[in-house]
């Protein structure tokens, strides 16, 4: 089993987030040992989503407005529509993920959440994958999208959708072993 404690994990997310892509990789990561905090745009509480159908509500540990990212030791980016589409437009995720990604953190995102990467200008260059709907955002971003249930870029992890998180949190895991490493080895 990979071994994560003492790292620190941020989670972006906000009403309207795939409930598997969020759940099951925040389970991996805490069975691994990690902390993991859910920041949101909103606090008490963030509704789930099953595809289109409600499901379960999720505690927010900590309003983003009162997160800084040199806080954190990795990125963990949910998926669902609403959930990306929301955040993406928000100023304070762009610049979350626009001075993790200049920090080098590890960043893993699911589904919609490139979403966040692509307006927060960080995809040019970059492969990756998503759900197939935004493929075009991801190219019209200068970003080279594959259809693969995960893929590794640098310090990128991503995938395409609910059916791929056992490979998405083994490469997530990997990823954010990795990190861990390098800051022993400071």
């Amino acid at each position: 089993m990979t071994e994560l404690s003492n790292l620190r994990v941020a989670v972006l997310a906000t009403d309207g987030f795939e409930e598997a892509e969020l759940t099951e990789p925040v389970g991996a990561l805490k069975e691994a040992g990690a902390t993991v905090e859910i920041l949101s745009t909103k606090q008490g509480q963030i509704q789930a989503f099953r595809h289109h159908d409600k499901s379960i509500m999720v505690d927010v540990d900590r309003l983003l407005d009162e997160a800084q990212p040199e806080e954190y030791d990795a990125v963990l980016l949910p998926g669902g529509a609403l959930n990306g589409d929301t955040l993406r437009m928000g100023s304070k995720v762009q610049s979350f993920l626009r001075q993790s990604q200049e920090a080098g953190k590890p960043i893993a995102a699911i589904c919609h959440a490139p979403w966040e990467l692509v307006s927060a200008g960080l995809v040019k260059g970059r492969t990756l994958t998503s759900y197939y709907t935004i493929q075009d955002d991801i190219r019209n971003a200068g970003g080279n999208w594959v259809d693969r249930e995960v893929v590794v870029d640098d310090n990128w992890v991503t995938s395409r959708q609910p059916d791929d998180i056992p490979a998405f949190n083994r490469e997530m895991l990997k990823l954010f072993s990795q990190k861990k490493t390098l800051q022993a080895s400071r």
